[in-house]
C-alpha cells in the first residue's frame, strides 16, 4: 500500500504562526486542543456501554461482581444513558449513606423505583 507524496507546506503554514506571541501561540493550542475535544465529550455525554458503566463504578469502589450485577440490573431497566455512578452517587447522597452502602441497597433490591426503574 503506497501512499501519495504530501507536499511540504510547512512554510505556508507557518506564516500564520510567525507573528504570534508564546501567549498567543499558546492560547491558539488550547483552542485547536478543545476543538478536538468538545465532540469527544458530546459523545461521552450521550453514549455510553455496560464496559464503561462497569469501568467506572469499579473506580468507585464496587468489585467487578457487584458492578456487572449493578450494570446488569440498570440495562434491563434501561437507566444506563443516566451513568450506573451517577445514579449510585445521587442515590447515596440522597439517603444519606456511602456510595458502596447505596450500591449494596441496590443490589439487594432496594430503591430502583427511585432511580426510576
Amino acid at each position: 500500500m503506497s501512499r501519495g507524496h504530501r507536499a511540504d507546506d510547512f512554510a505556508s503554514r507557518r506564516r500564520r504562526l510567525a507573528g504570534m506571541s508564546d501567549a498567543e501561540l499558546h492560547a491558539r493550542f488550547w483552542e485547536l486542543v478543545q476543538q478536538i475535544v468538545d465532540p469527544l465529550i458530546a459523545e461521552a455525554r450521550t453514549h455510553t456501554t455496560p464496559s464503561i458503566e462497569r469501568s467506572v463504578l469499579l473506580r468507585m469502589g464496587f468489585s467487578s461482581v457487584e458492578a456487572k450485577a449493578l450494570v446488569s440490573r440498570m440495562h434491563e431497566r434501561k437507566l444506563l444513558g443516566h451513568g450506573a455512578g451517577r445514579l449510585v452517587l445521587e442515590l447515596a447522597q440522597r439517603k444519606g449513606v456511602s456510595v458502596r452502602a447505596a450500591g449494596a441497597a441496590l443490589l439487594g433490591g432496594q430503591y430502583w423505583e427511585e432511580l426510576g426503574g
